[in-house]
């Protein structure tokens, strides 16, 4: 994909952190100006990084930081373009789907910065019920890693990273306990099931992307505010021209960080 530069407005680590992306100082919409597939053979996949692998990044709550004693043991982000549908509800899990881009896990060992668009291949789902909700959680790897080539799929997970999947698995069914919530459920008894098939058929059907029109009307609500705009989603009502007020009007940058 094309290089594209992240715009950091707001101290890190604050509730006024605001990461933007843009092309050539013209904000873009990581949700609709990114493609989903890295290759023509569509089986690398382009993940936004939202959370770096280690890092602590929940809410403060009466001057402590909730799950402060352990960082994620992944890098957490999602797939651009696609969307797990409010109004459908999955024939498998019976649920209706979180409002959300498809979340990503990433399992290598490379630490990742907020904002990177790593390339990376489909290793596993797990699908949390989150609060009535169905919330898949695509298990990958970045093609980067030198473990990549060995991992194909679930059982190679299981085999070359011991105990990664239980403890996912655990920390999705009890981060909510601080907040007083129960525990979260799985659909599947918990059974981490194997690499999508069929990619490109699998997205579409659990992100009920099958008219592209939802796509293009799709609002954006991805790294903590919403916006509506892009540059690129052909009809979309939505879509701007990049000199339009509603793409320049963006803060300055506090820091300029370039991904390729």
């Amino acid at each position: 994909m094309a290089d594209y530069q992240t715009r950091q407005v707001g101290a890190l680590s604050t509730l006024d952190s605001r990461l933007f992306y843009e092309n050539n100082g013209v904000p873009v919409s990581p949700f609709h100006d990114f493609s989903l597939f890295a290759n023509e053979e569509k089986t690398v996949l382009n993940m936004v990084v939202e959370i770096p692998r280690c890092k602590i990044l929940r809410r403060v709550r009466f001057g402590l930081s909730e799950n402060c004693f352990q960082g994620y043991i992944w890098k957490y982000g999602a797939f651009p373009q696609t969307w797990e549908d409010p109004n459908h509800i999955h024939a498998e899990t019976k649920a209706k789907g979180d409002n959300d881009p498809i979340d990503v896990l990433e399992t290598g060992e490379q630490v990742a910065t907020a904002g990177q668009i790593k390339q990376v291949k489909n290793i596993g789902i797990m699908t949390l019920l989150d609060e009535g909700e169905t919330d898949w959680k695509v298990l990958a790897i970045d093609v980067n890693e030198s473990l990549a080539p060995k991992l194909n799929d679930i059982e190679d997970v299981e085999k070359h990273l011991p105990r990664l999947v239980r403890a996912i698995t655990e920390w999705f069914r009890r981060y909510k306990i601080p907040d007083s919530k129960p525990e979260n459920v799985f659909a599947f008894s918990g059974e981490a099931k194997n690499k999508i098939d069929s990619i490109i058929f699998r997205f579409k059907k659990i992100s009920s992307f099958d008219d592209i029109d939802l796509y293009r009307n799709m609002p954006l609500k991805l790294f903590w505010k919403r916006t509506n705009v892009n540059v690129q989603a052909v009809d979309s009502p939505y879509k701007v021209e990049f000199d339009d007020e509603a793409a320049i009007n963006v803060p300055a940058a506090s820091v300029i960080t370039i991904h390729g």
